[in-house]
């Protein structure tokens, strides 16, 4: 029987369940491969589906509008059309699940959320004690008397195949973990792929009612995620007051240009993050890690909830002008859950400018996976003494960084801030250059 399943993918790293956005196609419809079948909305976009194998959509399980969790299985895909009944026939007898005992191989394998089922093809082949093998590999291997718990399987989440058996009888050793295509028809599942993103339409805003309950959407269950993981970490907080008199002037002879604050920001700490790698750096359980890129990302809320953190790429290399127009595109794509995952999982360091509200200062919580994050309020005029022992009017604001104490210490932090300011106080037209 050659019925396939498709399995929820793994967008990104983060990701443990998906959003059925909608169905390109229908139940009956045909499929080639390499087609889109499905909408999904990951925890940060919308991105096409596509299967790897050609027949009929035969049966849908997961419906519009409905999460699965990442690896369990979502449709049914039937190579051909007098298999799409026996497709139906098997959810309708209580799922795939009820088919264990005859046709193990089309279990649903479920991923934990540690372990994103389709980032591989070659997954352990033992779940929960068992080892998971098509009935053809057991078949092939009690004939060629082959172990199989010797086999590192190549199908779809490390499951043994007939080829995996073959392969280890004829050359004597264990075969590569590249899937290999089916000799027959097995029933096996059929894995997807992300394809670029679609213009989604726009997510209703939901109105809140006194009393009642609003789950949360998948942004926001993203951000709780991400919020929980940082608990453990130990931070510490140093604050800095920045004189923005030269900024600010840079910025009005350059803003009709398509210049934004927040890309002379993104600049200003790209630059003074190559003379401080360390704040560019994370931790990790086997040292520090010390990145070769200096990629920026800047938290941006969402119009229908949750947060999302747009990545500017080797902002210290890129011009100002060039910048601008890239952040300008990633915050429209952002808000259209358009972003590619390394456009917004890819940041080593990270900014939140809640100053264009009018706050004067706040901490910010760090990322996981980053070292630092910086806290940027509102620059606003303040009385100070000057250096000849009079009183002056100048623009300050207050930034704060939280940096994960494993890695980072005060003493590093204030060297970076102090740079920073040195670099925004007196050398702010550098950016330009």
């Amino acid at each position: 029987m050659s019925i396939h399943e498709v399995f929820m993918p793994a967008l990104s790293s983060t990701m443990t369940e998906g959003k059925i956005v909608s169905w390109v196609k229908s139940p009956g419809d045909k499929v080639e491969k390499g087609e889109t079948v499905v909408v999904v909305e990951s925890d940060k976009a919308d991105m096409d589906v596509e299967t790897f194998y050609e027949g009929f959509l035969a049966h849908i399980i997961v419906q519009a509008g409905d999460t699965a969790p990442v690896g369990s299985a979502i449709a049914f895909i039937a190579e051909t059309e007098a298999e799409i009944e026996q497709a139906k026939s098997l959810a309708n007898s209580g799922g795939v699940a009820a088919t264990s005992t005859s046709s193990p191989e089309l279990i649903p394998a479920t991923a934990s959320s540690a372990t994103p089922a389709l980032a591989s093809q070659n997954g352990s082949n033992h779940k929960e004690g068992r080892l998971i093998a098509s009935p053809r590999a057991r078949k092939l291997a009690k004939e060629l008397k082959v172990d199989l718990t010797t086999l590192k399987g190549s199908g779809p989440h490390g499951r043994i195949v007939a080829e995996d058996v073959e392969a280890l009888s004829n050359k004597g050793k264990q075969p590569t973990t590249t899937p290999i295509a089916p000799l027959a028809p097995v029933a096996t599942s059929a894995p997807v792929t992300p394809s670029a993103p679609r213009t989604p339409a726009s997510t209703p805003v939901v109105a809140a009612v006194p009393g009642q309950i609003v789950p949360l959407t998948t942004f926001q269950n993203a951000v709780v995620r991400n919020m929980v993981a940082t608990i453990s970490v130990p931070v510490f907080r140093v604050g800095y007051t920045i004189t923005t008199d030269g900024l600010d002037k840079l910025y009005k002879q350059i803003k009709s240009k398509g210049v934004t604050m927040t890309a002379l920001l993104a600049k200003a700490v790209a630059v003074t993050l190559q003379k401080h790698p360390l704040l560019n750096a994370s931790y990790s359980d086997q040292g520090i890690v010390y990145h070769s890129d200096i990629n920026i990302a800047v938290a941006v809320a969402m119009d229908d909830g949750g947060l999302i953190t747009p990545v500017l790429q080797n902002a210290e290399a890129v011009d100002i002008y060039s910048l601008s127009r890239t952040w300008k595109s990633l915050v429209e794509r952002a808000r259209a859950k358009q972003l590619q995952p390394q456009e917004y999982n890819s940041g080593t360091f990270t900014l939140s400018n809640l100053g264009m509200f009018g706050v004067d200062k706040f901490d910010a919580i760090l990322p996981p996976g980053q070292g630092s994050i910086l806290a940027i309020g509102a620059s606003r005029p303040q009385v100070v003494a000057t250096a000849d022992g009079l009183f002056g009017v100048q623009q300050q604001m207050q930034v704060n960084i939280t940096s994960d104490h494993r890695i980072i210490y005060g003493a590093h932090a204030a060297a970076f801030l102090q740079d920073l300011a040195k670099l925004i106080e007196t050398n702010s037209q550098s950016l330009t250059m």
